[in-house]
């Protein structure tokens, strides 16, 4: 797997979008916060969300008054791969993968 999202904030926006489709900011946002039952601040919020638009991986129109973002097929596969890469260290077929087990 290729180095794809080093911040976990920004791998959660992702696997959001990717679930939700298309979400206004602050829908998007609030989703994020009841996920992790804390506020974020919306600096950092908006500034990961920037982020991930200039990596391409996230676009922005604007509708109305309220920006709305998406995944680009580019964050669709960066989704995509990262679950099958995470599903295979969680694999309960492994006998060795349980937590605590010694490798």
């Amino acid at each position: 797997m290729t180095q794809w999202l080093q911040s976990g904030r920004r791998r959660d926006i992702c696997a959001l979008l990717y679930d939700a489709g298309a979400l206004h900011g602050q829908e998007l946002k609030s989703t994020l916060e009841a996920t992790y039952d804390t506020r974020i601040e919306p600096a950092a919020f908006y500034g990961s969300l920037d982020a991930l638009v200039g990596r391409g991986l996230v676009t922005k129109r604007t509708d109305g008054i309220h920006d709305v973002y998406r995944l680009t097929d580019a964050g669709v596969g960066g989704v995509e791969s990262h679950y099958a890469w995470l599903s295979e260290r969680l694999d309960a077929d492994s006998p060795d993968t349980s937590p605590g087990s010694s490798q």
